[in-house]
């Protein structure tokens, strides 16, 4: 089992997924908890925009998918505050037109080829050295300042009308969490893929949920499930040859069957 850690491309990939399963982790706690699950999927598709005009007009896909994703985090907050829209609505119609402008995108730029594909489900084996440097310095300051305002931010998942009254900068904080999840997904993307990403960042905190332990180590459970999936799934995907992102997922998918079965008995 020990010799895959002899190839330089696995050890990338493991600390790129240790690192993404850190973050989407704890960011989809906060996620969770404000009842906005779907926002990972919406980011993520539009995170994929970004990946297509980057691969077409010859830019770096990774950051154009972070600054895409961060912008259509500001568009949701903004219409969700300004228009008082139900927040499924509004992550349903940007979901679906981010998807059809990546579409729109590569068909007119012909970039339907196996970078889009590694987008699209990951392909965390094809870690670069620059991809960990950047997943490492934006994801650090992602994670600082998600404790720095944990506090703030779990009082506004569980009511954000009290925290208001309370005199906490709700509007701040409900736009510094969408933009930290939109960067956290863009720097996912690559590892577990557009198609994928959703269900690290928010069925590790559903199944850590099911243990009814509290806040703290509900985060720390998600973590810990999120950290095992990832490395479980690395290791049957190079063992059985199989596509590491679907096989995270699977193995996330797993546990949560399993918290379920444990906390009904």
């Amino acid at each position: 089992m020990f010799e895959i850690f002899q190839y330089d491309f696995m050890q990338r990939a493991f600390l790129a997924g240790i690192l993404i399963a850190t973050l989407a982790s704890i960011s989809g706690t906060f996620i969770v908890l404000k009842r906005y699950s779907m926002m990972s999927e919406t980011l993520a598709h539009s995170a994929l925009v970004g990946v297509a005009v980057g691969l077409v007009a010859g830019y770096n896909p990774l950051w154009m998918a972070v600054v895409v994703a961060v912008l259509s985090a500001w568009i949701i907050e903004y219409l969700r505050s300004a228009f008082s829209l139900y927040s499924d609505a509004i992550l349903s119609i940007i979901l679906s037109g981010s998807l059809a402008m990546a579409i729109i995108i590569v068909s007119l730029g012909g970039a339907f080829n196996n970078s889009l594909f590694s987008y699209l489900f990951g392909s965390i084996l094809s870690v670069s050295s620059e991809d960990i440097t950047t997943i490492l310095i934006f994801g650090t300051i992602s994670l600082v300042l998600l404790l720095l305002f944990s506090k703030e931010l779990y009082f506004i998942a569980y009511d954000e009308e009290v925290a208001k009254v309370s005199g906490v900068k709700v509007k701040f904080l409900n736009f510094l969490l969408v933009s930290i999840v939109a960067i956290i997904i863009a720097l996912s993307i690559r590892v577990v893929g557009s198609l994928l990403i959703g269900a690290l960042m928010v069925i590790p905190t559903i199944s850590a949920l099911q243990y009814r332990v509290g806040f703290l180590k509900t985060v720390l459970l998600s973590w810990f499930i999120a950290l095992v999936s990832v490395i479980a799934g690395m290791l049957l995907s190079y063992s059985f040859s199989l596509p590491s992102g679907a096989t995270i997922v699977l193995c996330v998918i797993f546990i949560f069957a399993l918290s379920l079965i444990v906390n009904k008995k």
